[in-house]
């Protein structure tokens, strides 16, 4: 039996991951995952759960080269930013890793770099400036983490934009759709596919969202362009706002994003794509998109009679209510 180990399984992200591996490949993959907590959303689906130290801490790869080879893992797959980059900077000391090489990942992990690689490749990309560098540039402004993740720690209109460090990264506040375009790249270099959602966010993750085609033909254009620019591979996504001026991307992810459990179900199968040809080398199935909408919701993991000191995967006692 091939085992897989997903990362950040207490996440949307990683909590995804599981389902869908479950789903497509049922009981012939045994999942293996790993968060920085010892018990999140992800372990009533892992076989095995592990706590490592965050991705940027010194021991941390050296943890989960002895959990590849305790468990003889087949495969990585990353759900979280640092650790795409930084297990792509050690893929060659670990078991096959889904992830775009390094240079790439480090690229799409700072915004500000993204911007100036992409404006560099004729692409676009939301104008980013360096608080440093900012000389009242905007009407209406919003500074970003350069490296921040999920709408966190955003600032619109400071009263002083110039104040914050070059950590940060001041963007034009742009008005209009926030869609999210998940595409897969193959090893080959080919766009298999793409899915675009529009959506609604709270606390920094999709809340809701629809199936939407009137972007499919300028977006393809704009992916096929990207993967020719850059060595990206596998699932990806690019963040945009819909303006009046067209569409602006803002951010691009070198992973798998979260809404990945979401278009598993409108016929984007990114997951599924993955450990396709990553794990078994086989061609992946061709996408067949479908008109749809999802909202999100609470559930809750109730294991009755234990305590969260005692619970560990998914051989646990448990059930799902809601």
């Amino acid at each position: 039996m091939h085992k897989i180990l997903v990362t950040g399984i207490g996440g949307n992200v990683g909590y995804g991951i599981l389902r869908n591996i479950k789903q497509a490949f049922g009981e012939h993959i045994e999942l293996i995952g790993t968060n920085t907590v010892r018990v999140s959303a992800g372990n009533h689906m892992c076989h095995e759960v592990y706590e490592v130290p965050f991705s940027t801490d010194a021991s941390y790869i050296p943890v989960i080269k002895r959990i590849c080879d305790t468990h003889a893992i087949s495969l990585i797959i990353p759900s979280t930013d640092y650790e795409t980059y930084v297990l792509a900077c050690h893929e060659h000391e670990l078991p096959p890793v889904a992830v775009s090489p390094a240079d790439t990942t480090k690229i799409f992990l700072d915004k500000y770099l993204s911007y100036q690689h992409l404006t560099n490749a004729g692409l676009g990309f939301a104008e980013s400036i360096l608080p440093s560098n900012y000389a009242n540039n905007f009407s209406t402004c919003i500074v970003k983490p350069r490296e921040g993740r999920g709408s966190r720690n955003l600032h619109i209109n400071p009263e002083n934009p110039s104040s914050f460090t070059d950590d940060y990264v001041i963007q034009p506040l742009l008005k209009g759709k926030e869609i999210t375009t998940a595409f897969y790249v193959t090893k080959k270099n080919e766009l298999h596919g793409h899915i675009t959602l529009e959506r609604e966010l709270m606390s920094g993750a999709t809340n809701s969202c629809e199936v939407v085609t009137a972007y499919d033909n300028e977006m393809e254009v704009y992916l096929n362009k990207l993967i020719s620019s850059f060595d990206i591979k596998g699932s990806c996504n690019v963040q945009s706002i819909v303006t009046q001026d067209g569409i602006i991307p803002f951010e691009v992810n070198c992973r798998i994003s979260g809404t990945n459990s979401i278009r598993s179900q409108f016929g984007f199968k990114d997951v599924a794509y993955t450990v396709d040809e990553w794990l078994y080398g086989n061609e992946p199935e061709k996408p067949a998109i479908i008109h749809g909408c999802a909202v999100r919701i609470l559930s809750d993991i109730i294991y009755q009679g234990s305590s969260l000191k005692d619970i560990n995967n998914n051989r646990d006692e448990f059930y799902i209510y809601g």
